[in-house]
């Protein structure tokens, strides 16, 4: 039962820094070592006008990615959205979530609970739900002091990482069990390895593991671009499971175009409805899909040679600004929604994380 678990809390510094992916890497390696896990997630994500359709999305993707069972779960608590933060502030919304926490905890059967934590050191204060708060329910909840640890995962940006880091040391003191620096580019993997690993054990924050850039993590599905651009799709709905690794912009001539389109692969390509020459040039080059802007339906033979070549069109009713800040955004917060992503996590978090070490240091061994 959950007062004879151990919890984990996988937290960040910022979002988006690769919590779910380090979960379902981590998850996995303890699994194949023969332990049970169970997975929650006390503060769901705001989804937009989505919410009550897709509230448990992230939680039932994980689920099924580790085969976990229903009592192996923890649902969100609550959702950050304006109304659920406004109910709050009021002081309409006075729920203990702390204790929905713990009865929640008390159904949940396995020796390790991986608990997905807040977006930052701070979010879920409001509801008693930041890191602080999780420790000290997990503690008052039958769980010693040394049982509740924390993971945090940085992604990296430079090596002012540490910075964040340090702070969050002081802040957490001996529930930090160790952290997990993400996305570290090629120019960066030496300096991170023999300069910035060095320094952070010295001031006591163990580095468990240090996940190299990989650009199928950063990609983002056809299927997710239409989502979040409210898309029509023209053709090949069975085809959007395809993934986007960069954005082009067409706006430009077409003999222009074919040498620029030529450049990227695995690419979006944003051009206005009525540029059937930019669109023509488009599907002759490495593109995922086509993103017509200004509600202009594109001519029948665009359709036809994109259905022969099995690229999705996408019509969107913003402008060419609009839609790029859309797509840029999306590639911004990259969730993992498709089982490509999966495997490609926990392969390279058997490879760059120290699990015997990590077993060690949360007492597993």
């Amino acid at each position: 039962m959950a007062n004879l678990c151990k919890f984990l809390l996988m937290g960040s510094i910022e979002s988006y820094s690769g919590k779910s992916g380090t979960i379902l890497g981590l998850g996995r390696q303890l699994q194949e070592a023969g332990f049970a896990i169970a997975y929650g997630k006390p503060i769901g994500t705001d989804l937009g006008e989505d919410i009550q359709e897709n509230q448990d999305a992230d939680v039932q993707f994980v689920q099924e990615a580790l085969g976990l069972k229903d009592n192996q779960i923890c649902l969100p608590l609550l959702f950050l959205t304006p109304e659920t933060i406004q109910k709050r502030l009021e002081g309409t919304d006075t729920t203990n979530y702390l204790d929905k926490l713990q009865s929640a905890l008390g159904n949940i059967e396995a020796d390790v609970v991986l608990l997905e934590g807040p977006g930052n050191l701070g979010e879920g204060s409001l509801f008693n739900l930041s890191f602080e708060d999780l420790i000290a329910s997990l503690t008052d909840n039958g769980a010693s002091t040394n049982l509740a640890k924390i993971i945090l995962v940085a992604r990296y940006h430079s090596p002012l990482v540490v910075d964040g880091l340090l702070k969050a040391k002081k802040e957490l003191g001996e529930h930090l069990l160790g952290i997990v620096i993400n996305d570290i580019p090629p120019s960066a993997i030496a300096e991170t390895k023999d300069l910035i690993k060095p320094f952070l054990e010295k001031q006591g924050i163990p580095v468990l593991g240090m996940l190299p850039q990989n650009d199928l993590l950063r990609s983002v599905s056809v299927r997710e671009l239409a989502h979040q651009l409210k898309a029509k799709i023209l053709c090949r709905p069975d085809r959007l499971d395809l993934m986007v690794d960069s954005l082009t912009i067409g706006a430009m001539n077409v003999n222009s175009a074919l040498e620029y389109f030529r450049q990227g692969e695995n690419k979006a390509v944003v051009t206005g409805g009525d540029r059937t020459d930019l669109q023509l040039a488009a599907l002759e080059t490495s593109t995922s899909c086509l993103i017509l802007t200004g509600n202009v339906a594109p001519q029948a033979l665009i359709v036809s040679r994109a259905e022969d070549l099995e690229i999705p069109i996408l019509t969107v009713n913003l402008d060419t600004l609009k839609t790029v800040e859309i797509v840029d955004q999306a590639f911004g917060t990259v969730r993992l929604q498709e089982s490509i992503k999966v495997d490609c996590i926990q392969q390279l978090m058997k490879d760059h994380f120290d699990f015997e070490d990590f077993l060690q240091k949360f007492a597993l061994r």
